[in-house]
């Protein structure tokens, strides 16, 4: 924890910090444990090492899932997709910091997480199509929604890896520099988000995540719902925003965000 910002790792740099059930099931008790903490304001997930995550361990959450039978493979998918689920809806803003290789399973969690950025010398890979499997865990999905069809197509079919750079222009991250500066510009983000109010910033996560899959009437009647679910959470944040632009003129709202420290708790 650094100054309000937890910096979560994956910690097996032996396996390129590939995702086991043990690891999975960690994932999930610590992310559940900083997700209401009032010292946390913004999580980032990374890699120990030279990789992010290079998805999911062949040996112990295939093959030895597998032996167990159907029961087996069932628990340690439901294990694996409870933490990537809690991520895409936590109460915090979460950024994923893929300072190395990023592989199938990997990008369950790279999508649950709000915000992505790389080092230009990542590697991400849909690489199920070379041994004989779909790219399942709902990484099909995720290079179907961040990247443009064509692009997703052929990086589903093809099994090719890109570089960090690639992942940039086809959409899988917002930004990929180089890696002695991967860090400072992640923690750059998460200074800017800590600014924002913390309750609006849930609000407007979850409606992105929501819109996409309605009509645009569906999303008009969803926002206006979620905007006074928003002012029954915390009516003094709007109130205070306008205060200071409007009565204080300290700020202006295209420009930066209202003073938090001066808002009535």
């Amino acid at each position: 924890m650094v100054d309000r910002v937890a910096w979560v790792k994956f910690n097996r740099p032996e396996k390129r910090n590939c995702m086991s059930p043990k690891l999975n099931r960690q994932m999930l008790r610590v992310i559940e444990k900083l997700e209401f903490d009032d010292n946390v304001g913004v999580l980032v997930l990374t890699g120990e090492g030279t990789a992010w995550s290079a998805g999911m361990d062949l040996k112990e959450y295939f093959r030895e899932t597998e032996a167990l039978g159907l029961q087996g493979t069932r628990h340690a998918q439901r294990e694996a997709y409870a933490w990537w689920k809690r991520l895409r809806w936590y109460q915090k803003p979460t950024i994923a910091m893929v300072n190395g290789w990023c592989f199938g399973g990997g990008y369950g969690p790279l999508f649950a997480c709000d915000l992505a950025y790389a080092s230009e010398d990542a590697q991400f890979g849909l690489s199920e199509i070379n041994w004989g499997i779909l790219p399942g865990g709902g990484a099909t999905k995720v290079a179907q929604v961040l990247m443009p069809f064509r692009k997703a197509m052929y990086h589903a079919m093809l099994g090719e890896n890109l570089t960090g750079r690639e992942a940039e222009e086809a959409g899988l991250v917002n930004e990929a520099l180089p890696a002695d500066k991967l860090k400072a510009r992640v923690g750059e983000v998460a200074n800017k988000l800590l600014e924002k109010n913390p309750w609006a910033l849930k609000a407007t996560k979850d409606a992105m995540r929501r819109v996409g899959e309605m009509t645009y009437e569906n999303a008009e009647d969803y926002l206006i719902r979620a905007q006074e679910a928003l002012n029954f959470f915390d009516n003094e944040a709007r109130k205070e925003g306008m205060r200071q632009f409007l009565d204080d003129k300290t700020y202006k709202p295209g420009l930066g965000a209202y003073d938090l420290s001066k808002q009535k708790k």
